[in-house]
């Protein structure tokens, strides 16, 4: 069976909702490939084995910490080399979509951004997109190289299953670009307490109608 890549999205070995998710689609492309990148990277491995990730590939260089998306890509290239997926896949955030387009580019492969469904197709993934403040849903498909896709939170449910979730150390060698973009500092954000907004299953919003 095909492998699928998913790039998993954590805090110090703390696995994120959306990254569960990206889990359930793999499963319906192929055997899910998790690329877990950072500091507490092999820490992610069981619950993403118990999600269904075959294997769990880290690197937890300090480059990622240290510099901007570049070194995340060389990792993520890295992997596309190693395991010559069927998919990649990536939660659509402001990184993850910056990710996956640098990605891409690089493999000689074609993107797709804010899916919010994937299935398998007669020759490769079918992503489904929502357009027109989800007044259309359109079924999209890369005809070129391997499919890279940014899947929004919330898209899929989370359905445990069982895998390896075996780590394996993954050989990065990074790119001269990867120091272009130095982190001098970090301000940790207050918590208030409520969930991420990007990954509420529900989000309600309040206001008035204001006329011109």
């Amino acid at each position: 069976m095909a492998e699928v890549l998913v790039y998993v999205d954590h805090v110090d070995g703390a696995v994120r909702k959306p990254t569960l998710e990206l889990l359930t689609l793999a499963r319906r492309l192929g055997e899910p490939v998790a690329v877990a990148l950072g500091a507490g990277a092999a820490q992610t491995a069981a619950t993403l084995g118990e999600h269904g990730a075959t294997r769990v590939l880290t690197s937890e260089a300090s480059e990622y910490a240290d510099y901007l998306v570049v070194p995340k890509v060389d990792a993520l290239q890295a992997a596309v080399e190693a395991v010559s997926p069927a998919a990649v896949l990536v939660s659509s955030s402001a990184e993850g979509k910056e990710i996956a387009a640098r990605l891409a580019l690089r493999i000689g492969s074609g993107l797709i951004t804010d899916a919010v469904d994937v299935e398998a197709g007669a020759d490769g993934p079918v992503a489904t997109q929502s357009v027109f403040a989800a007044s259309f849903t359109t079924k999209s498909k890369v005809s070129k190289g391997v499919p890279v896709i940014t899947v929004k939170p919330n898209s899929a449910p989370v359905e445990p299953a069982a895998g390896a979730g075996a780590v394996e150390e993954l050989a990065v060698s990074f790119s001269e670009l990867a120091s272009g973009t130095k982190v001098t500092s970090r301000t940790a954000r207050e918590s208030s307490g409520r969930p991420e907004l990007t990954e509420a299953a529900i989000v309600v919003s309040g206001g008035r109608g204001v006329t011109a």
